[in-house]
């Protein structure tokens, strides 16, 4: 009797330990965080520059906003990438 009175508890214990950790990971994992978004610029397969900014958001947004500053003019080219 004894021991199914410790089991139960102890199963009580371990799915309120996987819920807090299930919200804990969630919670995390929606941060925003600083991203470096790095763009080379090159003239003909050239390098001819490159620039660094900050970004602050999601992964996911972040990839998108940098990546939309990729573009070609005649010979040159900027192609930007998360760091």
């Amino acid at each position: 009797m004894i021991f199914l009175i410790a089991l139960k508890l102890k199963y009580i214990t371990m799915k309120k330990l996987a819920f807090v950790l299930g919200v804990t990971l969630f919670a995390m994992s929606s941060c925003s965080k600083d991203y470096t978004c790095k763009c080379t610029v090159t003239d003909s397969g050239v390098q001819v520059g490159t620039t660094s900014s900050t970004i602050t958001g999601k992964k996911k947004d972040v990839t998108a906003a940098c990546d939309a500053n990729d573009a070609s003019v005649g010979t040159l080219t900027t192609n930007c990438e998360i760091q």
